[in-house]
């Protein structure tokens, strides 16, 4: 059984979780509380020397980690349904929709970034929300425009199925929400994430309905 080790509010496991309920895929879940620090504990540590989540443990105990690489992955080992397009060009954009959250917002406002900025900074709590929604802003202004300005863009951010773009977008705006970021004028965003959550893969995988969530 592919297990994968996570935890229930980070945006990277619930990118994974997404592209596995896709795929169709069967696995077991083992929760990885960032908030307790147990990312850094001997076991994870051992599955992942960067002390992150998530990582995907196979059948023959090979570990993935990285989610787009884990996402990736699964896209070659388990083709259909593809979560990236046959066409060069078609891919070069859903990678690059899939990166502008991945690699240019998400890693500004992840876990350890914000305690970072709380605990050796001694940045108080609007100041942390302040930056977290700066960032929110810079980068979902961009994809806005991204989306919005493109005729491949359909139902989803490519088209109409969903794809490594969507998996990505999916768990930002959870986290834009939940940091209560306004999220007025992104309406192309709003539109997308609406019809991702109508479906049951995408429902599936949202932090709250997942064994460790509290």
């Amino acid at each position: 059984m592919t297990t994968l080790y996570g935890y229930f509010r980070s945006s990277a496991a619930y990118r994974v979780r997404i592209a596995l309920n896709l795929k169709g895929l069967d696995y077991d879940q083992v929760p990885v509380n960032l908030v307790k620090g147990e990312q850094r504990g001997g076991e994870q540590l051992a599955r992942n020397p960067q002390g992150m989540v998530p990582s995907l443990v196979l059948d023959d105990s090979s570990v993935i980690n990285q989610s787009l690489a884990i996402c990736e992955y699964l896209d070659e080992a388990h083709p259909e349904p593809a979560l990236l397009p046959v066409d060069a060009l078609a891919r070069a954009r859903v990678r690059a929709l899939a990166q502008s959250v991945a690699c240019e917002i998400h890693p500004l406002n992840n876990l350890r970034v914000l305690k970072y900025l709380v605990r050796e900074l001694g940045v108080d709590e609007a100041a942390k929300l302040a930056w977290y929604r700066h960032w929110i802003t810079e980068g979902f202004t961009a994809l806005e425009a991204m989306l919005s300005a493109d005729s491949n863009t359909g139902d989803f951010c490519h088209g109409d199925t969903p794809t490594l773009a969507d998996i990505c977008l999916i768990p930002q705006v959870y986290n834009a929400e939940r940091f209560e970021c306004d999220l007025s004028a992104y309406p192309t965003i709003q539109r997308i994430a609406a019809h991702c959550r109508s479906l049951p893969a995408f429902e599936k995988a949202a932090p709250e309905t997942q064994p460790d969530a509290n």
